[in-house]
């Protein structure tokens, strides 16, 4: 079994890419969301929430684990490779890589939780991958939530990630990379802003593909996946539809329970 687990709704993107690619695994998806968002939170919190949570994982059989969070990523992978060395751990990270490596303009943005924003390993990929690559880092206080509560469609929010991202594009921004999984829901709101300006690089497809490379015998199951939260699961499984993906609750169970982790 395969464990994907986020703060919140945002893995759920992470989630359907693995569903698509591997097909008979069974998987397991945890959102934490009597702690969400996680992007406001101090690294300290958000490493002692992914230790706990891959330990439960774990112990409840999975033998694969992606941590479907950027911030979580940046905080703790490390430390749940260390706690689980037999297990191989998969990590999101924004996709600077890709977009540095594909810009004509040589001027990229990455929007991203203030956690992910201020984090070293993001300053590291910026370092290692986009040397030469002006990149702006666009922290977007309280967008995870505007997800995580299926308000990311009023006409406020529009204009206010329209006043995010239109400087962005007057500047000459033409790869803006979505640093928080949560971020992969705005597609719909961001693609009509952005037109043919820029690109939107997101990261779900590319960490499908490594687990499907690292999944060996996981990749072959039942086709179960359980959705289990630790506050509310039943808006977890409610929430599949308003975000495209009402074809995963067919592939859920329906034994959904508060888990304690």
């Amino acid at each position: 079994m395969i464990g994907v687990f986020d703060s919140g709704l945002g893995g759920l993107s992470v989630l359907a890419a693995i569903a698509r690619a591997l097909p008979r695994a069974d998987l397991c998806y945890l959102a934490d969301t009597a702690h969400v968002p996680y992007g406001n939170k101090p690294d300290d919190f958000i490493r002692g929430r992914v230790l706990a949570i891959g330990k439960q994982l774990v112990e409840q059989g999975c033998t694969l684990l992606v941590v479907a969070c950027n911030t979580a990523t940046a905080a703790a992978l490390t430390e749940l490779r260390h706690q689980h060395p037999g297990i191989p751990v998969v990590g999101v990270e924004p996709g600077v890589k890709p977009a540095a490596a594909s810009s004509i303009t040589h001027h990229i943005a990455v929007l991203a939780t203030e956690a992910t924003a201020r984090s070293e390993r993001l300053a590291r990929l910026i370092r290692d991958h986009a040397a030469n690559v002006q990149v702006q880092v666009e922290p977007c206080a309280g967008w995870a939530t505007r997800v995580e509560t299926l308000h990311f469609d009023s006409p406020e929010f529009n204009a206010e990630i329209r006043a995010k991202v239109q400087p962005l594009l007057a500047q000459g921004v033409d790869r803006i990379v979505l640093g928080c999984t949560h971020y992969s829901f705005l597609a719909p709101v961001l693609e009509p802003l952005i037109g043919h300006q820029a690109q939107l690089v997101d990261v779900a497809e590319p960490v499908a593909k490594q687990v499907l490379r690292l999944a060996t015998a996981s990749a072959q199951g039942s086709a179960r996946l359980h959705l289990n939260a630790t506050a509310h699961p039943e808006r977890l499984h409610a929430a599949l539809p308003a975000l495209g993906l009402g074809w995963l609750a067919q592939r859920a169970n329906q034994g959904l329970h508060d888990t304690p982790a």
